[in-house]
């Protein structure tokens, strides 16, 4: 069928409106649930105990070397066999493919940013570490106070971008039965033969909520750096002493 943006605005925008926000779901949680595993795994990525390092960097070189649809089914599939029949009965929410959905996308968020997170810790400089010891903090009080906040901050952009590349991904959760917004478009595209109307509905769907999220994030990573923006009136003041 022929492109009809009346049809597409009035019939399919609608639908997919609705369906935003299992859309953002997915993002936030396996978000948080991604960046919090990911403090532990570059930790461990860190250590010089092999027993640590070494199943940090197979985990790590797993979640970037493998394609994410191959992670999601994987983990839809594979798991959904293991899982006993009493347990499957007994929770209901293993039976949703909504939650194995969240696992996936936090697992590969886990992996590629608790690298970029390992990188963050060490350029740190120093001697803010040294500062906190002279303080008589324990090593755990420097992390906790010093390190992981100023690696966060560091690392800042390089997260926002993979928050991005997140909200993206999401769209694979309609491969196993979460109608999101692509999943949503899907169905409606199955259902009508309509190409254009539902594909071109969605991208403009994930342009305008990317927009919306980079805007979001630019404007924390300026709230949380503050110290490191150029003041024009000092820099001036600078230049000409």
């Amino acid at each position: 069928m022929k492109f009809d943006p009346i049809y597409m605005f009035s019939v399919v925008m609608p639908q997919l409106i609705m369906a935003l926000p299992l859309t953002l779901f997915l993002t936030i949680s396996s978000s948080v649930v991604g960046n919090i595993l990911a403090v532990p795994v570059a930790v461990a990525r860190l250590s010089p105990n092999p027993l640590l390092w070494i199943p940090a960097r197979v985990f790590i070189f797993t979640m970037r070397g493998t394609p994410f649809l191959i992670q999601l089914y994987f983990i839809y599939y594979g798991l959904g066999q293991l899982i006993p029949g009493w347990m499957m009965r007994g929770f209901p929410f293993l039976r949703d493919g909504l939650w194995y959905a969240v696992f996936a996308l936090s697992l590969n968020t886990a992996g590629y940013t608790g690298e970029i997170l390992r990188g963050a810790i060490l350029a740190v400089p120093h001697g803010e570490i040294e500062a906190g010891r002279a303080f008589g903090m324990s090593r755990f009080q420097v992390f906790r106070r010093i390190t992981l906040p100023r690696a966060v901050r560091i690392c800042l952009p390089t997260m926002s971008s993979e928050t991005i590349l997140l909200l993206k991904a999401t769209s694979l959760a309609s491969l196993v039965t979460v109608y999101e917004v692509m999943g949503t478009a899907t169905t409606i595209r199955v259902d009508t033969f309509r190409v254009y109307d539902t594909l071109i509905g969605a991208g403009i769907i994930y342009f305008v909520t990317v927009y919306v999220l980079t805007r979001g994030l630019n404007w924390m990573e300026r709230k949380l750096n503050k110290d490191r923006l150029a003041i024009p009136g000092s820099v001036k003041a600078a230049a000409k002493a």
